[in-house]
């Protein structure tokens, strides 16, 4: 015979309301009484049947994520199943599923969003990215929908909730760290300018390079995918520039082992002859040959903080909009030094 609430609730000496308000970890049951339920639920073996609490309370308790375009990013960048592995633990602690929806094209994403909101298969979507124009987070809005982004919303007067990284301060500092070592010509590798992280990151380089007084070099500023191949193309064209870099900033690990093995290949030495910073601190960084300076931007932390507020959000409409700015973190390995000395030109 399957056990009930009421078994649980006569084991734990509590009325039955009170089990069902500790599955829904109801904020006004004290941490003891939460605690007494849960050991008898689990002493007699009892699951939630949450498919039944969802159809009498017209919640799915689910959680739609929302990929980027391009499916291969999304499976090759070491950044998605690190984010995930957040949201997925952020989702757990409420007794949340996830639901994913990607697609090929910006029109493919948009349909399965809409199939998603309008046949109620989630009570609230997160975005895993944030671009200049997004017809998506605007069909959100127009609905009023719980939804939260992972990344910067591209106008500051948007009232949307975002979980990000000071994207900006990051990149000042990484280029600060490489004028402080000496290097004047720095180049910036940076992904699609209709990703607001892209935007963020290139403004932030910028300023470090013009309140040093160097001369900013367009030649120097390349897009590329956030892929190994991205990083091979951009490396390519730099090193092929009559006056070429001594320094990258990369915006992406993934991007810049595509630039280490390119260096390789045409004989560069790395730090000794370029200096590479990047973004994201994922395994590769570490193991790649020379280990990679790059900076942590705490992804597990993206993805935890950016379920728990939707789910509050979802759980309390009124919630007002948020701001949250995750912590990022230099981590210096062996890939920067102090450029070499210029040769002196010979004067015959």
């Amino acid at each position: 015979m399957a056990v009930t609430i009421k078994d649980v609730a006569k084991m734990a000496k509590v009325a039955p309301s009170t089990v069902s308000r500790v599955i829904a970890n109801n904020p006004r049951i004290s941490e003891k009484t939460k605690q007494k339920v849960r050991e008898a639920m689990e002493q007699l073996g009892y699951h939630p049947n949450f498919i039944a609490r969802s159809l009498a309370s017209q919640s799915t308790r689910a959680i739609g994520l929302i990929m980027p375009s391009s499916t291969d990013v999304v499976f090759q960048n070491p950044f998605f199943p690190t984010v995930l592995r957040g949201l997925s633990e952020g989702a757990h602690e409420r007794h949340y599923a996830l639901h994913m929806t990607t697609g090929k094209t910006d029109d493919e994403i948009y349909e399965g969003v809409i199939q998603m909101v309008q046949g109620g298969r989630v009570d609230g979507v997160i975005l895993l990215y944030s671009k200049v124009e997004d017809k998506v987070l605007a069909f959100l809005k127009e609905r009023d929908f719980p939804f939260v982004v992972i990344g910067k919303p591209f106008s500051d007067e948007e009232e949307i909730t975002y979980v990000d990284n000071n994207n900006f301060r990051a990149a000042k500092e990484v280029t600060e760290y490489l004028i402080k070592l000496g290097h004047k010509q720095i180049a910036f590798v940076g992904g699609n300018l209709n990703l607001t992280v892209t935007v963020e990151r290139l403004l932030g380089y910028e300023k470090a390079l013009r309140d040093a007084s160097i001369e900013l070099v367009n030649e120097y500023i390349v897009h590329e995918e956030f892929l190994k191949e991205g990083g091979q193309e951009a490396v390519r064209g730099l090193i092929s520039l009559e006056k070429p870099p001594t320094a990258l900033v990369v915006a992406d690990d993934l991007m810049a082992l595509g630039v280490l093995n390119t260096l390789d290949e045409l004989g560069i030495r790395v730090p000794e002859d370029m200096s590479i910073i990047s973004f994201n601190n994922v395994l590769l960084a570490e193991m790649s040959r020379p280990p990679l300076t790059s900076v942590d931007i705490n992804i597990f932390d993206l993805g935890f903080e950016s379920a728990r507020s939707l789910i509050y959000r979802i759980e309390n409409p009124r919630e007002p909009v948020k701001r949250i700015i995750i912590p990022h973190k230099l981590v210096k390995r062996s890939s920067c030094s102090s450029p070499l000395p210029e040769e002196p030109e010979i004067v015959s």
